[in-house]
């Protein structure tokens, strides 16, 4: 567990949010362990009104649940929850963005995605496991943003927690952390190509991945 530093460069809610955020997506804090206000009060050296808020924040992203007489405990990322909501929510807004992405043919935009991908390559080599889960959530928010479907990018970023969380809870599992280089190089070269039903097929095949 990391200590709040002297001088924080955010908000102590901030900070202490982003630290529990990561302590769950890695799986330190594991599903159904409970998260007492008091305890990461004392454990982090701050009052608790920045813990209050920064788990009711938590809760709102589907990270924690809250239980009666047992409190906030950190909620489990099922395969079934993937495979019947994450994926099928993913695929409807990022079909569609996709599709106009590739329409539109945004040099800014692929350029923006390249280098992303050539900083995917150094995430992963030597592999760091929570700069590749981001830049994969960044690749896919990006291209989302661009297609300005303002609820599209609202309906995402509610998921994108859980949706990062289980990009970190599989890493370790791809055959090589290259794999997910390749993947995100595929799907740019269908953007770059123009072709709609190009991109549209393969960003079905690269979400379609967590369906096994």
């Amino acid at each position: 567990m990391s200590a709040l530093p002297a001088s924080p460069p955010e908000s102590r809610r901030d900070w202490i949010l982003r630290n529990l955020r990561e302590r769950i997506a890695s799986g330190e804090l594991a599903a159904g362990e409970r998260l007492v206000e008091r305890d990461i009060s004392a454990d982090y050296g701050i009052s608790r009104g920045p813990v209050r808020e920064a788990i009711m924040v938590l809760e709102r992203e589907g990270l924690i649940v809250s239980h009666p007489y047992r409190g906030a405990v950190v909620a489990e990322i099922t395969q079934q929850e993937i495979s019947d909501i994450l994926v099928p929510i993913r695929l409807v807004i990022e079909k569609v963005a996709f599709r106009d992405a590739a329409k539109a043919w945004n040099e800014e935009l692929l350029a923006a995605l390249e280098v992303i991908v050539r900083r995917m390559e150094s995430a992963a080599q030597p592999l760091d496991a929570r700069r590749l889960a981001d830049l994969d959530v960044t690749f896919h928010e990006t291209v989302i943003a661009a297609a300005q479907h303002t609820q599209s990018l609202q309906i995402w970023r509610t998921i994108q927690p859980r949706v990062r969380a289980y990009f970190l809870r599989d890493a370790p599992h791809h055959g090589s952390p290259h794999a997910v280089v390749e993947q995100h190089r595929a799907l740019l070269d269908a953007l770059g190509s123009g072709d709609p039903q190009r991109a549209e097929t393969e960003i079905t095949k690269h979400i379609g991945i967590y369906l096994d």
